[in-house]
């Protein structure tokens, strides 16, 4: 939870502080360099790390019948890709730029695509688990969202602005630490039940 909220704060403040760019216009990716670039870029790595122990955590934490590779394997590629965003853009842009620019795409597509579907199928998963079927509705809506925003960004050109793409980002990330808090409460309450 920590790792999402130190991105949200971050990546928030960047769009204050450097004037350089146009919040409404400008990608997120696009604040990777510059000033603020290297503490975004450690940032993008911190929440992919929570991505994968977030995605790990809900598989461990559902019931057998509740449990799918799919959505863990999905999440933890997503978060590969995020990772690979951050880090091609530290040293890439200077050795290959050519190379970087299909990289950074690539990685970004496969970081939105991965996470989004990933969300999706998780999201889904909740109502096979008595624990966990009251979050099924609001995680079922809000990925649903999610995934319905990256293709209305992909596909439709007045979409395709910068803070279009930063809210739906800001909406994954919410969910990341909504997901985090629901699972944090539900570890909690299996050791206060264990104490019993």
């Amino acid at each position: 939870m920590s790792g999402a909220g130190a991105f949200l704060l971050v990546a928030g403040s960047l769009q204050v502080v450097r004037g350089d760019l146009d919040w409404q216009q400008a990608t997120l990716s696009q604040y990777l360099s510059g000033p603020g670039g290297l503490l975004l870029r450690t940032l993008y790595c911190v929440l992919a790390a929570a991505i994968v122990l977030l995605a790990t955590g809900l598989y461990a934490q559902l019931s057998a019948k509740a449990r799918s590779g799919a959505p863990l394997l999905l999440l933890c590629f997503g978060a590969l890709a995020l990772a690979g965003v951050a880090i091609g853009d530290s040293w890439l842009p200077q050795v290959a730029p050519d190379f970087h620019h299909w990289f950074h795409h690539t990685c970004a597509i496969t970081a939105f695509l991965c996470v989004t579907t990933g969300m999706v199928l998780q999201a889904w998963r909740f109502r096979m688990d008595d624990r966990w079927r009251h979050h099924f509705p609001l995680a079922a809506m809000w990925s649903v969202a999610c995934y319905a925003l990256l293709w209305l960004h992909a596909l439709w050109p007045p979409a395709g602005q910068g803070w279009v793409q930063k809210l739906l980002i800001a909406l994954i990330v919410l969910a990341m630490w909504l997901g985090g808090w629901w699972l944090w409460r539900a570890a909690a309450g299996a050791v206060v039940g264990s104490q019993r």
